[in-house]
């Protein structure tokens, strides 16, 4: 079987850590998604930061290579509900900010379909179990969530909560 490998790092702090203006920036995203500390934040920054610097070695490509990479970029960021259009084009995909990123974690998600009171129940609500995600448990709120999973949201069946979503449904 062999060792296990050692996990890589998934994301890469400030490169300069004690600037007002970024802490104070950071300080409000981490507030306004509920998230557990800022390196939840910065795994999502270092994530954006691929993408866009994938957006930028596109531009020194020849015009006939770089359309057909630019169009599967596009397709795919699509596919994972970071751009609004499989035809977004190379400055869309560069005027991204982590915000879009942040988005799409299940915690957000989750209060955004209002299955969560707040963004921290939201988060709790996932830790504890009571969320699936296309039939399937999902305890990790930073778990990344792509447009086709969007509409498979919903309650763990032998959750209570579930049960008073059903009470709750049947009333109106």
């Amino acid at each position: 079987m062999g060792d296990p490998k050692k996990p890589r790092k998934k994301w890469e702090g400030p490169s300069h850590p004690w600037r007002k203006d970024l802490l104070l920036q950071e300080l409000d995203l981490v507030g306004r998604y509920g998230l557990r500390n800022k390196r939840e934040l910065w795994k999502a920054k270092t994530f954006l930061r691929k993408i866009r610097a994938q957006a930028r070695s596109l531009l020194a490509l020849p015009p006939g290579e770089r359309e057909e990479r630019e169009r599967t970029l596009a397709r795919r960021l699509y596919k994972l509900g970071i751009v609004h259009s499989p035809d977004a084009s190379i400055d869309d995909i560069l005027s991204l900010t982590v915000e879009d990123i942040l988005k799409r974690r299940l915690q957000t998600i989750v209060y955004e379909k209002g299955l969560a009171l707040s963004i921290h129940h939201a988060r709790q609500l996932v830790t504890h179990g009571h969320i699936v995600v296309n039939g399937r448990r999902v305890k990790s709120p930073g778990y990344f969530i792509t447009r086709e999973e969007e509409d498979k949201i919903g309650f763990y069946p032998g959750s209570p909560f579930a049960k008073r979503a059903e009470v709750s449904a049947e009333v109106q």
